[in-house]
């Protein structure tokens, strides 16, 4: 591969020391930029992604002598390192198994898919240009007796191909690397988005940008003037919702209160995962009177979503730099030790997973596991309501999950979200507050109205009440 000129950044393993000795002696003056490593390929010294491929030269052969316990668990976490060290999506539930390319399949509605993914530093202006490079080698995939002239489909994930711009990029011991960038929706709209690059086709927060107003001194833009990524950072317009499964979370509010809610009344909110910071500063600047409380592992977001997504603190809102199952776990022990310790009205789990493979990418399996549901109960009020974001494609996980949920929970309301992943689930720890889901999305109409509040600016562009219009009961 080196002298073909297919790839020049080549490095080799092996744990035989005399094996690397006599190929750096070999290779070392025709070969300067490949290496040889003295190492273990069960116990590798790589930092994880750090490889786009991986080959096995006879090492498995080698591992797999038989078929003892033993010798299985060696080539077991001989897979789990390659898995580790390899960056792209391969190992992602989606694409590592079975189940997960049929779904991607089906979804897809087509028998035969090839799936690309692009990096982050080609740049292309549309569908076009990618599929004229791609055509010829999906031609060669064809399946035998295609019609020559037979036209092959392309889909993308996402309609902001190659109109981006890289606002700030950082590495968090926590999250990994990612990324904050400005990217064209449709019409005149830009959108600011936050993406985990170990999982760089999921957005992990979002929020519309105002147009930027022009400083003193500065010249009006001409009003033919499309607004450009170049320019300075806009202003973030709180009061827009982006993510759909948002929407449905705060629609689902709703269901505190007596028949009319009113975002007047004291509110103790808990929210388990910050992103950006939308949800939570929604639910401060439209409640007048709650105290959000969010909890957040990593401080490098907290950091992200002061600076970029205008993200405050202040006397009814805090942040707790701290990991969600132990703050949790804490505030249950306090509730258990003194009865008259506050509890919350509404308790928001909006956080992802690290790790890609299990099926669930929202939240982690550990917060949807029957012991901690209990402590959750715990420390909601009688009549208040747990609101969890679902994001799983393993059906029998997702099943599980649900079972696990209405074992601890009496009173489960479910809204799956059009075209997406997303399942909003929301849970209250008393039968006794069921309503049907016309009187539900009564309450909402109503909590909109009420929310529409003078000197707070209300986008039109979306209803909360079709958010439950589709809520089940489970």
């Amino acid at each position: 591969m080196y002298d073909m000129g297919v790839c020049e950044d080549i490095v080799n393993i092996d744990i035989s020391d005399a094996v690397i000795r006599q190929m750096q002696e070999r290779s070392g003056s025709k070969r300067p930029k490949m290496s040889y490593l003295l190492m273990d390929m069960l116990q590798m010294d790589f930092s994880d992604a750090h490889f786009q491929v991986v080959l096995d030269k006879g090492t498995l052969d080698a591992i797999l002598t038989d078929e003892e316990e033993a010798t299985l668990a060696k080539v077991d976490k001989m897979f789990a390192e390659i898995s580790r060290v390899l960056q792209g999506r391969e190992t992602e539930w989606l694409f590592g198994t079975e189940e997960g390319r049929r779904q991607l399949a089906t979804s897809a509605g087509f028998r035969r898919l090839v799936t690309v993914a692009l990096h982050r530093e080609q740049h292309y202006e549309g569908m076009a240009g990618i599929q004229a490079e791609l055509s010829g080698k999906v031609m060669e995939l064809a399946p035998p007796g295609l019609p020559a002239r037979q036209q092959v489909p392309f889909l993308s994930v996402g309609g902001d191909i190659g109109v981006r711009t890289v606002r700030h990029c950082d590495t968090s011991p926590l999250s990994g690397e990612y990324v904050v960038e400005d990217v064209k929706g449709d019409g005149t709209c830009y959108f600011r988005r936050l993406i985990f690059l170990r999982n760089r086709n999921v957005v992990q927060s979002e929020a519309r940008l105002l147009a930027s107003v022009p400083l003193p001194g500065q010249k009006k833009r001409r009003k033919d003037k499309k607004p450009s990524l170049t320019e300075p950072p806009a202003t973030i317009d709180r009061s827009y919702l982006c993510c759909e499964h948002h929407k449905a979370m705060v629609a689902g509010l709703c269901l505190l209160g007596g028949p009319d809610p009113l975002p007047g009344a004291p509110l103790a909110v808990r929210v388990v995962g910050l992103g950006g910071g939308s949800l939570p500063l929604f639910v401060h600047d439209y409640f007048s009177q709650a105290h959000v409380a969010v909890v957040e592992i990593d401080p490098s977001m907290l950091e992200v979503a002061t600076r970029w997504f205008g993200f405050s603190q202040g006397d009814r809102m805090r942040v707790h730099v701290s990991d969600g199952l132990d703050y949790v776990a804490k505030l249950a022990a306090e509730g258990t030790a003194c009865p008259c310790q506050s509890q919350y009205d509404a308790v928001m789990f909006d956080v992802d997973s690290k790790d890609l493979t299990v099926g669930m990418s929202c939240p982690p399996p550990a917060f949807v596991e029957k012991p901690f549901l209990r402590k959750v109960k715990t420390i909601l009020k009688p009549e208040g309501v747990f609101v969890l974001n679902l994001v799983c494609r393993d059906a029998r996980l997702k099943e599980s999950v649900l079972a696990t949920l209405r074992e601890v929970f009496p009173l489960l309301y479910t809204r799956r979200i059009e075209g997406e992943v997303n399942e909003i689930l929301f849970c209250q720890p008393s039968p006794e507050g069921q309503r049907d889901p016309t009187e539900l999305r009564a309450r909402a109409w109503a909590l909109e109205e009420a929310l529409r509040q003078p000197g707070h600016p209300w986008d039109s562009s979306y209803v909360l009440a079709d958010m439950l219009q589709a809520v089940k009961i489970l």
